[in-house]
């Protein structure tokens, strides 16, 4: 019961950070630029640094070895979540223009909007390498499969008809650009100077408020209004909150069996593996033609369920 309160508390937290966001765009504080203001400066600026500097405070080369396991934790469940999303968009025959977003709502989480500071709400900074496992595997995975499965989903595009060339820039965004600077100077042995590590820090610090403040500018552009559920909704928000963590749960169980998982990295990839829909998917959908009302629908509705879900996880995480 203690757990369940804890996790509660901190959603909650979550919550009104999220709640100020929302007032704070829907009274018009906020201006029509300040969304894509913020977002470039999460993601481009404060997240890198607050990712090198976690990693170098938290990992070390030994413990860099030790994470490969989760990976493969990771890998398995997503490769599982693409199998079974394709599918069901055969057995429920989800229609073309949404089957793209459909499998990624089963497979692709928001990592950083939500994730992120979900993780350090519910797990502290501690968990962050655990984190960042899942998110260099969602990055790929969104950016190499996930996109290939929306692009291919065009209703508009002629079978046979030329695929568009792929943008292998996607592959390293800023953020993961910071993680892997840091592997390397991990990997290098070097000490981070005190004023570059406080200096880093105090940027960094700015990421968990800001992301929460930008999921709420994000729903109230959606308008809480604009949320309905219709069966392929239903389908997809059940991948994203039941068949995801529930794969998650079952590879964790089945390795427990030959190795030692630590209970914050189990709770990190379970927890992760539930987060909603990524943000960018009707961003995505719209390039290629697809049923933008849907992804928006999904994603809207599976940021506003998670605040019901994760407190719900969090118990269930107890037992296994």
């Amino acid at each position: 019961m203690a757990a369940f309160l804890t996790s509660l508390s901190s959603v909650i937290e979550i919550v009104l950070v999220i709640a100020l966001g929302f007032w704070l765009r829907s009274s018009k504080k906020f201006d029509d630029n300040f969304k894509g203001t913020i977002s470039f400066l999460i993601m481009n600026v404060a997240l890198p640094l607050s990712i090198f500097v976690s990693v170098l405070d938290n990992l070390t080369r030994e413990k860099l070895v030790g994470l490969s396991g989760g990976l493969i934790y990771v890998l398995i469940s997503f490769a599982l979540g693409y199998l079974v999303a394709w599918l069901l968009t055969k057995a429920f025959r989800i229609r073309p223009g949404r089957r793209g977003t459909f499998i990624n709502m089963f497979v692709n989480a928001n990592t950083i909007f939500i994730g992120l500071p979900l993780n350090l709400a519910l797990f502290g900074d501690k968990s962050l390498p655990y984190f960042l496992i899942y998110y260099v595997a969602n990055t790929v995975s969104t950016w190499a499969i996930g996109v290939f499965f929306i692009s291919n989903d065009d209703p508009t595009k002629e079978k046979g008809a030329a695929k568009g060339k792929f943008n292998w820039r996607k592959l390293l965004p800023s953020p993961l650009i910071g993680f892997l600077a840091a592997l390397i100077y991990l990997l290098t042995g070097l000490p981070l100077p005190e004023l570059v590590d406080k200096t880093f820090s105090m940027v960094g610090g700015i990421v968990t408020p800001m992301s929460l403040i930008y999921i709420g500018i994000i729903l109230a552009d959606a308008g809480l209004k604009s949320i309905h559920f219709d069966r392929d909704t239903i389908l997809a928000l059940l991948g994203r909150f039941v068949v995801a963590p529930a794969i998650m749960i079952a590879i964790m169980m089945f390795f427990k069996n030959t190795t030692s998982i630590p209970t914050i990295e189990q709770s990190t990839l379970i927890i992760q593996a539930a987060t909603p829909g990524l943000a960018v998917l009707p961003i995505l959908v719209g390039q290629s033609h697809g049923d933008v009302e849907y992804a928006t629908n999904v994603v809207t509705t599976s940021t506003v369920l998670f605040v019901v879900v994760v407190p719900i996880l969090m118990q269930i995480v107890q037992f296994i």
